[in-house]
């Protein structure tokens, strides 16, 4: 017959170390929603930029199409990093 083992908990009790290594994975993601934000929104401006002729040298310079679809890639961008930032911690 088999006996059971005896189970150890490890960090403290009531699994201290898993909420830790929660907490941490939710900073990580935060922080990664607003940093991949922040890209985005600047990759639309520098669309907007080129579709307004401000920038040159690209088949994107001086197209209408990057004009209005910058601004729209900056609210997506910056959508994503908001939510990053208001993104409620573990409790």
């Amino acid at each position: 017959m088999l006996r059971p083992t005896r189970v150890r908990w490890r960090g403290g009790p009531c699994g201290a170390t898993a909420l830790r290594r929660r907490e941490e994975a939710v900073t990580m993601k935060r922080g990664l929603l607003v940093g991949a934000g922040a890209l985005i929104a600047l990759a639309g401006v520098i669309f907007t930029l080129q579709g307004v002729g401000a920038i040159g040298g690209s088949a994107m310079s001086g197209d209408t199409f990057w004009a209005v679809a910058g601004p729209v890639i900056v609210l997506a961008g910056l959508a994503l990093a908001m939510v990053g930032i208001r993104r409620r911690s573990v409790p």
